[in-house]
């Protein structure tokens, strides 16, 4: 166990009665001088998830804004500092805030590396700014000030800064109008900027704490290519091993994706074990379920023989970084029936009055050889820091990413917990949870602290319901804490768009995802059209989740060379490496949908058209009033560039008119330019 007093410590909050919440939540300072409560209002602070109870989500490296109104009765003077540090130290950092208009403040801070920070806003009366402003205000108007003078040399013997070198500067100031009683000398500017360092502030006031999570560079963007180790192998009927992986590795990375996500790599167990398409009776030769995890040869930190060892899976590991590729590791909080914790640690399930342990199910579905552990059995503070353990034992191989299979069945309070312990202890680790479930179940999941989340893009195939599905995950507050990652395919779903297997919308799919999305991900297989489903369901036929499969990746027909063209597009347009800064653009054609992607810096603009049904058609593009580069130097788009043929086209009367043919491109791709 890693540090597992500390651990315990905290788990137990977690583990406590909801009415321990408010403890954990921090309250308004009061004022000292006036313990009936703070004489500023500090609200509406951006960015902030639920009043602060949940973290914000932002990219280490990249200053972060945040704003507030801070408000005070009467007329004097307001000074206000953004304070943060990272969540692991005491000592806060601080950072000016400048007034903007109408009581709207606003500071910005730079987390530069991963890891979990908070921070929070300061407020207090500028009692010698007060003085100075009214001091100027009176003898503009020519009124006598020599008692003003004096109530400003007073003001500054009280306030006097510890800091040395303004205390110089403010002592000389006290002591040469002593000298000539002359205001000119409380007014220089040089005392002004020495007064910002006085200490003395008795209405002082602070916000709560706001937490803030920042990732590296990977939790925005990537293109994740989904491997099923085993059907990896060249000869049919034989199981693959990390070897044969590692012979596909250069080939993905060539075709340009960012991630190799493994489905489980565990030992399978035998009782109830699942044969081809999920039937009941398994063959001798039937593999069985990867997701039964766990038999006699080990569980989840164990690897299954037929695939290798440990060591056969760090060279895969190592290969992967050499050809530029991150290894996301499945992880299914789940158990066979023949899981070493079964007899280890049997008060980790809850039995049935038989005896038995209840497999797990979802009616009408049934997983006969899955169990569940109990999250809230007695010794649930063993069995959440065990699950811990496994992440951090991945960890330790290598693995920084982890794709979580069906997080929203089992408990919040478990998530939101294990992932802070593990990032705690390793800032870069990444969880991508994998919940098609109720929206805000959803939404739930990616607050508690993980890094993606699946969507429902799968199935949004009509113009207006992406459109406004975008809006949604890219408006406020969702784009503050939920970062999708578009998955075309997964083993679990074959999408009934792409049952018919028609080359151009696998290609309308994949640029759709790769380009509304800065994470999206494809399910091996994809690449060669497979789209053979059971009738009338969205699975797919002979799945290989309970089969190996052995495939010619080379196979005719296939859409290599178009998914390589695309990765390669992103990786040169860093508008498409970002979600949020996303427009829909107006199409005079309810078959083809058209957006403007702007990078994070504002330095790269890409403009889309993409076709969803398959008649080739001409449409109008419009940009409007859509500006485009950095804040300092905004313009209209005046032109725009094919990002694949490399033809320019002027734009008129604020759009152009296009061409697309599915059957040969469905999406059309344009840098902008002004």
């Amino acid at each position: 166990m890693v540090d597992a007093e500390r651990s315990g410590i905290r788990m137990r909050a977690y583990l406590a009665p909801a009415t321990d919440a408010a403890v954990r939540t921090e309250l308004w300072d009061t004022s000292p001088a006036d313990p009936t409560g703070p004489r500023f209002r500090i609200e509406d602070i951006y960015p902030c998830v639920d009043g602060g109870r949940y973290p914000v989500k932002r990219i280490a490296g990249e200053a972060v804004d945040v704003w507030a109104d801070i408000i005070r009765d009467g007329h004097d003077v307001i000074a206000a500092a953004l304070l943060w540090r990272p969540e692991t130290s005491n000592e806060w950092r601080r950072e000016p805030m400048r007034l903007h208009d109408n009581d709207r403040w606003h500071g910005r801070f730079l987390p530069d590396q991963a890891g979990w920070y908070v921070f929070a806003i300061e407020a207090w009366t500028d009692w010698f700014a007060t003085w100075r402003r009214d001091f100027l205000a009176k003898r503009d108007a020519g009124l006598d000030v020599a008692l003003e003078a004096r109530e400003g040399q007073r003001l500054l013997s009280e306030l006097m800064p510890q800091e040395e070198e303004a205390r110089r500067t403010v002592t000389a100031a006290v002591d040469a109008f002593s000298a000539n009683n002359d205001p000119a000398v409380l007014l220089d500017e040089a005392l002004a900027a020495a007064m910002q360092k006085a200490g003395t502030r008795p209405d002082l006031t602070r916000s709560r704490a706001i937490p803030l999570v920042a990732d590296r560079t990977r939790a925005r963007v990537g293109a994740w290519y989904e491997m099923v180790p085993r059907s990896q192998g060249r000869v049919p009927g034989k199981h693959g091993t990390f070897d044969d992986c590692i012979a596909r590795v250069a080939e993905i990375a060539a075709l340009g994706f960012d991630v190799l996500y493994l489905t489980p790599i565990h030992p399978i167990g035998r009782t109830n074990r699942k044969g081809k398409n999920n039937s009941l009776q398994a063959g001798p030769n039937d593999p069985g379920s990867f997701y039964a995890i766990g038999s006699e040869q080990g569980g989840h930190e164990a690897i299954h023989p037929e695939l290798g060892t440990l060591a056969d899976f760090r060279r895969l590991i190592d290969a992967c970084h050499a050809n530029g590729l991150e290894v996301a590791l499945d992880f299914a909080v789940q158990c066979s029936p023949d899981h070493p914790w079964l007899k280890q640690h049997p008060q980790w399930f809850r039995t049935r009055p038989d005896g038995s342990i209840k497999f797990a199910e979802n009616p009408p579905k049934k997983y006969e050889d899955i169990v569940n552990p109990d999250f809230n059995c007695d010794d649930r503070i063993a069995l959440w820091q065990a699950w811990r353990d496994i992440v951090l034992f991945w960890v330790d191989q290598g693995v920084r990413i982890f794709r979580v299979d069906n997080p929203h069945t089992k408990p919040f309070p478990f998530w939101e917990w294990l992932i802070h312990e593990v990032q705690l202890r390793h800032p870069d680790v990444l969880f991508l949870a994998e919940a098609f479930t109720r929206p805000k179940v959803m939404k739930v999941l990616a607050k508690l602290g993980f890094t993606q989340s699946y969507t429902y893009f799968t199935w949004r195939t009509e113009k207006n319901e992406i459109q406004a599905y975008l809006s949604e995950l890219t408006g406020f507050p969702e784009r503050e804490y939920f970062r999708p990652n578009f998955f075309v395919t997964t083993p679990d779903i074959l999408p009934f768009q792409l049952q018919s297997g028609e080359a151009w919308v696998f290609k309308s799919r994949a640029a759709l995802a790769a380009t509304l999305s800065s994470n999206y991900g494809i399910y091996n297989g994809f690449e060669l059209l497979e789209h053979e489903a059971i009738p009338g369901r969205e699975e797919f036929l002979n799945s290989e989740k309970y089969e190996i499969k052995v495939r010619d990746w080379n196979k005719p027909g296939n859409i290599k060379d178009y998914l390589r063209r695309l990765n390669a597009i992103r990786r040169e347009n860093t508008a498409l490496l970002q979600t949020v800064n996303l427009r829909f653009l107006p199409v005079d054609d309810q078959g083809v949908i058209g957006f403007l992607k702007q990078s994070v810096d504002h330095t790269n603009a890409v403009a889309c058209a993409i076709a969803l049904t398959r008649d080739a058609r001409e449409f109008w593009l419009h940009f409007g009033d859509e500006m485009i580069g950095p804040p300092d130097a905004r313009r209209p788009v005046r032109e725009i560039e094919n990002l694949v043929t490399g033809e320019r086209r002027q734009l008129e009367w604020g759009g152009v008119r296009l061409r697309i043919d599915p059957e040969q491109d469905p999406a059309l791709l344009f840098r902008c330019l002004g």
